[in-house]
């Protein structure tokens, strides 16, 4: 699993206003994600990323103040990009195994760019308590999608029930999908089908409550 750190991650330095500053802060970051994916922890160094993004070291200090803080910067990238594949999976309209494959199709695509670095991220790179909070705001928007999701199925709206179900779905999909990511299977195409196949049916058979 990933090093702890209790405290909140470095911020950046200063939030880039300008421009030109947003694209030497979009280009340190890319090359910061290269070489986490590529090198792994023990091989990333700031040094290393300045010297692929191309900027003196001293340009990437006035944004990140140490690599924590392109980690963090890192982690956010991702986590909104997760966000934005929840914000697209509409279920609106959809058959239970349209909507799994549609869902699927878009959660593959976002850990697909530099495969490397989810390992990364899960099991070498530290991280702080803001990263495992189940009340996050990253966590309550998350979670949010998948209930809506299930409420559309369930032609209603949105329950304590429903939130539930949502949880244990978006639970069952992480964990196949990051340990996909750990054995570098994320583009095999069984494993989509087989996670295609369990999503579907757990919510063609979610009308009602399972009976314990």
């Amino acid at each position: 699993m990933s090093t702890r750190v209790a405290k909140h991650p470095s911020a950046m330095r200063k939030v880039p206003r300008q421009a030109r500053s947003r694209v030497t802060v979009e280009t340190i970051i890319q090359a910061a994600t290269r070489i986490l994916s590529d090198e792994g922890w023990a091989g990333f160094t700031t040094n290393k990323v300045a010297a692929l993004a191309g900027v003196s070291i001293g340009s990437l200090y006035q944004y990140f103040p140490d690599k924590l803080s392109l980690v963090d910067a890192i982690r956010r990238r991702h986590l909104d990009d997760c966000l934005a594949v929840m914000r697209n999976a509409s279920a609106s309209g959809l058959s239970p195994v349209q909507f799994a494959r549609q869902l699927v199709q878009d959660i593959v695509a976002a850990h697909s760019i530099n495969p490397g670095l989810h390992r990364v991220l899960l099991d070498e790179a530290p991280s702080s308590d803001e990263y495992r909070d189940p009340n996050s705001s990253f966590e309550i928007d998350y979670l949010a999608y998948y209930t809506r999701a299930v409420a559309t199925f369930r032609n209603r709206q949105p329950e304590t029930g429903d939130q539930i179900v949502g949880r244990v779905l978006s639970d069952a999909i992480d964990g196949v999908i990051h340990n996909a990511a750990r054995r570098g299977d994320i583009g095999d195409a069984s494993v989509h089908a087989e996670l295609i196949r369990l999503i579907s049916l757990y919510i063609a058979d979610m009308r009602e409550p399972a009976l314990l």
